[in-house]
């Protein structure tokens, strides 16, 4: 009778064990339409899966989150812990049973229809047609917007198409004042960035993004990104923010669709939460590295079959707070880190990756603001490994790769190297420590 009452303790099942631990780490990935190759919400789809899900979990490889836990902490961290993980192994050992359907969670599949809430609308890109000829493809695309005033935007939120082609995209708002711009619907929508440089600024020109007078309108940067297991930011009321002017332009000035053997339809959205009050803490944003205010030192030039390490560093002019940071390097990428120095010498930590994975890029927040002090410096440290040991080397056998320069900025091929460190900060407060930004 004690046998048979210790079996029944470990005898763990789909539906009382397995799920619940997929529902919080896996499905909203591993879903119709979700950002992971096939689904994980029902017992049929788990089972087929189960010997890649036991190899995959032991080793760590998923659930996927490349930044040191033991470094530093950020919101929606996402690991199994050494109990879940024996649980799963346990399961799969002893035959993957299903167990009761009543044990089920309420929802063991939740549709991604937003990951930070019910927008106010949803604005639509124009479709786009991804080749199918397995090379990357780079776009500009741009979303006309007309509103009937004024609006206060508390956070944008990009998603992609249900055929998930959008590897990365940059998007800017640019705000346009009535009498400075008739119509923002006449330009064209679609710029092709694998072309020479004169049709390029033919091209771009096409898109008509100055005022009717040429000059430059309103520019807000970061206003919505979208990269590789990232999902929008939102933050306490209060903090961040813009306004959106009743005519603009979203511009998706780097938008990557990833390689695909057969041509598909891409047709992304965007989600628009409104605000009822003007941003009281603005958000700042400053870019170190490729096309940002501080030098990569030495330059970002990779040598075929070495490996190589570079650095970079700021000095800060006043107090901040940081809420957000967001590493960014390519497939040469091997490991990345950034700390700030105090005037007092104290070492303040902000993100450690000791094995990049460039199919895992972060917005990571912070569960409280940092304070970096005036007159502390913040360095990066990165790492790119330009070997035939580099198993995501573009080339083989391994060619020199660097910033490439085309049109006064970086290339945005994959296959060049880019080493970026995008900081969002709020000029200091008293108390910002204590303020909670896990909503």
């Amino acid at each position: 009778m004690l046998l048979f009452a210790c079996i029944h303790k470990n005898t763990y099942t789909y539906t009382k064990d397995i799920a619940p631990i997929l529902l919080e780490n896996c499905t909203p990935c591993h879903q119709p339409d979700g950002a992971a190759p096939f689904s994980l919400i029902n017992f049929n789809q788990v089972n087929r899966k189960k010997n890649t899900i036991l190899e995959v979990t032991q080793s760590g490889l998923m659930p996927p989150w490349p930044a040191d836990r033991n470094y530093t902490h950020f919101i929606g961290e996402k690991y199994l812990s050494e109990k879940n993980k024996r649980i799963i192994k346990e399961w799969i050992k002893i035959g993957a049973p299903e167990g009761n359907p009543s044990d089920l969670p309420k929802n063991t599949y939740l549709p991604i229809k937003s990951f930070i809430g019910e927008p106010d609308t949803t604005l639509w890109f124009d479709s786009i047609y991804i080749e199918g000829n397995s090379q990357d493809h780079f776009y500009i695309a741009t979303l006309p917007i007309e509103l009937p005033e004024k609006k206060y935007v508390r956070a944008m939120e990009f998603l992609p198409g249900k055929n998930n082609l959008v590897h990365h995209m940059n998007g800017r708002l640019l705000n346009y004042e009535n009498d400075q711009k008739v119509s923002v619907s006449e330009g064209e929508r679609l710029l092709d960035l694998e072309i020479n440089e004169q049709e390029y600024i033919n091209q771009f020109n096409q898109l008509k993004l100055a005022n009717d007078d040429g000059s430059r309108p309103q520019q807000i940067n970061s206003a919505v990104n979208y990269l590789p297991g990232s999902t929008g930011q939102i933050y306490p009321e209060g903090i961040g923010g813009f306004t959106i002017n009743s005519k603009s332009i979203l511009l998706a000035d780097d938008i990557h669709f990833g390689p695909i053997p057969k041509g598909k339809w891409s047709h992304n959205k965007v989600h628009v939460f409104f605000s009822d009050s003007a941003p009281k803490r603005p958000i700042n944003e400053v870019m170190m590295g490729t096309n940002g205010v501080s030098k990569i030192i030495p330059p970002l030039v990779i040598p075929p079959h070495q490996i190589t390490s570079h650095t970079s560093f700021l000095e800060i002019p006043e107090d901040i707070s940081v809420l957000t940071v967001n590493p960014h390097m390519h497939l040469l990428g091997k490991s990345f880190k950034s700390f700030a120095i105090d005037p007092s010498g104290d070492t303040i930590r902000l993100i450690s990756i000791p094995k990049w994975d460039f199919r895992w890029q972060y917005f990571y927040t912070f569960p409280t603001m940092v304070k970096i002090p005036k007159g502390s410096v913040i360095y990066l440290e990165a790492s790119f490994d330009n070997t035939i040991d580099n198993p995501n080397n573009p080339h083989n056998p391994p060619q020199e790769i660097s910033e490439r320069f085309e049109f006064g900025g970086a290339g945005m091929r994959t296959t060049d190297e880019m080493l970026q460190f995008i900081i969002t900060w709020l000029p200091y407060q008293k108390g910002d420590e204590n303020i909670r930004l896990d909503l």
